[in-house]
């Protein structure tokens, strides 16, 4: 599946009853919420002797997704946009790949 397929599928169960101007507002709550849920899901493993679930990990991964892919709808702007405009800045600030020092000196 192409990414911008994804978000135009997601999009379509979007609520219809949140304002054109609270969609935006409603994304990136989402994307804070679920991404807490998915380093919980790790704290556990890490933490508290749980087996990594694996299954719940990829289950709010996809939740994360849903959630970007309304950013981007609220921002008026493709996934694919957002996708190449990231790797185009990793690829300017990395460009042999990642180096600790360019990181840590950007």
């Amino acid at each position: 599946m192409e990414i911008n397929e994804y978000q135009k599928l997601a999009m379509t169960t979007l609520n219809k009853d949140i304002p054109k101007n609270e969609i935006l507002i409603n994304a990136v709550m989402g994307l804070c919420s679920e991404s807490g849920e998915a380093i919980d899901i790790v704290k556990k493993q890490l933490f508290q002797g749980h087996e990594l679930d694996e299954a719940h990990l990829k289950e709010e991964l996809g939740d994360i997704a849903w959630y970007l892919a309304e950013a981007a709808q609220a921002l008026g702007v493709d996934l694919d946009e957002i996708f190449v405009s990231n790797i185009e800045k990793l690829k300017k600030r990395f460009p042999d790949g990642f180096e600790a020092d360019k990181s840590i000196n950007r």
